[in-house]
């Protein structure tokens, strides 16, 4: 599990590390398609081969049957999810329609963590491995938070790059830590902040987050089927 989790994440991160380069030579768009056509069926091995094996390994703690824990994992799963997939404000981006671009935003759950992503990912994998409680759910929590978190490091520094000074002004005013900037006054909500939150692309993910996790059982069923 550690192994699938650290390939996918050796290419995704370096398919972004060398992403100004490659669309110098492919284009915007043949680099979208290449790396989301090398990334996709690496993720798909791992999340299918973590949902056949996610009970192997060594039992650490069993905590499934104590009241509330439930409740609690579920809801930071949906949470995490409005976290991991900002990308969704993109979609024609995402499937190389438009030109892909490296946007700097600063609105909407940008103002909460300037890394959704991260900061989903992370509730993700705690709310799993309290859930699961074996070695399996730590080997690949801590492979991906360890991914995610070089993704901060990485992120700061392609936007840096990209926007120099007016990123440094961004940066000032937000937070890797949620809601830090807010707390200590670096970022400051409007009024009617909560509109920003009101989109299609929130919508979109809470639906589709109720529907995976109805989708549960047939997810499990089509990994068992592959035998991977």
């Amino acid at each position: 599990m550690l192994v699938l989790v650290l390939i996918f994440a050796g290419v995704h991160s370096g398919l972004a590390s060398f992403r100004d380069t490659g669309e110098k030579l492919i284009g915007e768009r043949g680099y979208r398609v290449l790396f989301a056509g090398t990334s996709l069926p690496l993720a798909l091995t791992m999340i299918v081969y973590f949902i056949n094996h996610r009970y192997d390994g060594v039992q650490l703690w069993q905590l499934q049957d104590v009241p509330g824990v439930h409740q609690l994992v579920w809801l930071s799963n949906f949470i995490s999810f409005l976290f991991l997939y900002p990308s969704t404000f993109n979609l024609l981006e995402v499937a190389a329609v438009d030109k892909p671009k490296l946007h700097l935003y600063e609105t909407g759950i940008m103002r909460i963590t300037r890394h959704p992503q991260m900061v989903g990912q992370v509730m993700w994998c705690l709310a799993h491995t309290v859930w699961i409680g074996n070695s399996v759910a730590v080997a690949a929590s801590f492979a991906l938070i360890a991914h995610h978190l070089f993704g901060v490091w990485n992120g700061d520094r392609k936007l840096s790059e990209r926007y120099g000074e007016d990123f440094e002004i961004v940066k000032g005013r937000t937070s890797v830590v949620p809601f830090a900037a807010i707390l200590d006054g670096r970022q400051k909500l409007p009024k009617d902040f909560y509109k920003e939150f009101i989109r299609l692309p929130y919508f979109t993910i809470t639906a589709l987050t109720l529907g995976a996790y109805f989708a549960h059982p047939l997810m499990r069923a089509a990994s068992f089927n592959l035998h991977w």
